[in-house]
């Protein structure tokens, strides 16, 4: 059995589960996610907790599966309970000479040292924040209630110019260290 498929999930003040053919929907404050489950695995919604078991009569799929998969749809559940209720946050700054953003909305635009700036239309349900201050890096702050969806368009974003190890720019995590490494040594004559 999966250990982190057996914890129960608690059900905070606000948060309404639902189930229905195998979809569990959740809505909250925040905003209203779903995600659908897999037969083989049984959700229980009572006393504002959720909890999840394998069902043993399920044979389509191999029993080492079934218990992935127990400790997989927890995990997401978890997610969406989280991120209706609190959301998820994710904090970007851009490290090089030139290198600067912007947004009117939810349309971000990028001057990373290319010939043409880089424009990113965000989902609708993502929140978007910008500063570009003297002598700070510019800083890019993204929200949402959809994990999956935040880390999917920040992997987008660090696409644009990955971190590069020989002098350190590119589009990092706030807080992100980059393993430095050392250019061409001096030939010895």
């Amino acid at each position: 059995m999966s250990r982190i498929g057996k914890l129960p999930i608690n059900i905070p003040a606000g948060v309404t589960i639902t189930m229905k053919d195998n979809v569990v929907s959740v809505k909250g404050p925040k905003g209203e996610l779903s995600q659908e489950v897999h037969p083989s695995i049984k959700v229980k919604i009572e006393d504002a907790q959720v909890t999840f078991e394998v069902d043993e009569k399920f044979d389509g799929v191999a029993e080492k599966q079934k218990q992935a998969f127990h400790g997989l749809y927890r995990s997401l559940i978890n997610n969406l309970v989280v991120g209706v209720s609190t959301g998820f946050k994710a904090e970007l700054e851009l490290v090089g000479v030139g290198y600067r953003v912007s947004n009117q909305g939810n349309l971000i635009e990028f001057t990373l040292g290319y010939t043409h700036p880089i424009y990113l239309q965000l989902p609708p349900q993502m929140k978007v924040e910008t500063k570009s201050e003297r002598n700070k890096r510019p800083y890019i702050c993204l929200e949402s209630c959809d994990k999956q969806l935040l880390g999917l368009v920040c992997a987008k974003i660090r696409s644009f110019r990955k971190p590069e190890p020989y002098k350190g720019k590119g589009i990092l995590y706030v807080g992100e260290v980059i393993r430095r490494k050392s250019g061409k040594s001096a030939s010895a004559k």
